[in-house]
């Protein structure tokens, strides 16, 4: 999962309340789609930084609470506000997320594109920078190998 740090950062979530909070904003149907279906409480995720001078992954977060109505879509005075979306059929989905720990270093994505090992994980694959997106436990492992 993606953020930019100006906006919600790494060291945000682990200044939280219970280093917890609700990943809300998410306005693409593929991202919604997996965060809304696929992510499940317990699920480990990379916190990258995205849009940054050094983009990359900065940290671990685990899912606390499974999809729920995205409720910033509903209040006309939110920057993720969505007048198409209704409380009663509700259009975008988030999960809360639990700070678990900084990596030791950054994981550049300019190191990341240099692994052939990662050539089929879509973070590195040209034309696709989804907030959120699926890390096989293979790549997974790997990742947390360059740390």
């Amino acid at each position: 999962m993606k953020s930019e740090p100006t906006e919600f950062s790494i060291s945000d979530l682990e200044n939280m309340p219970n280093q917890t909070e609700h990943w809300d904003g998410v306005r693409n149907y593929q991202a919604r789609n997996m965060m809304r279906d696929d992510m499940k409480i317990g699920d480990q995720v990379f916190f990258y930084h995205s849009n940054c001078d050094e983009p990359g992954i900065v940290g671990i977060m685990k899912v606390a609470r499974e999809s729920y109505p995205d409720f910033t879509a509903f209040d006309p005075d939110d920057k993720h506000f969505d007048p198409k979306s209704d409380t009663n059929n509700p259009r975008w989905y988030m999960v809360d997320v639990k700070f678990i720990r900084k990596l030791a270093k950054t994981i550049s994505l300019k190191e990341l594109k240099q692994k052939p090992e990662l050539e089929d994980f879509p973070l590195v694959r040209r034309g696709n920078r989804l907030s959120i997106m699926p890390v096989s436990k293979q790549q997974w492992d790997f990742i947390l190998s360059l740390e």
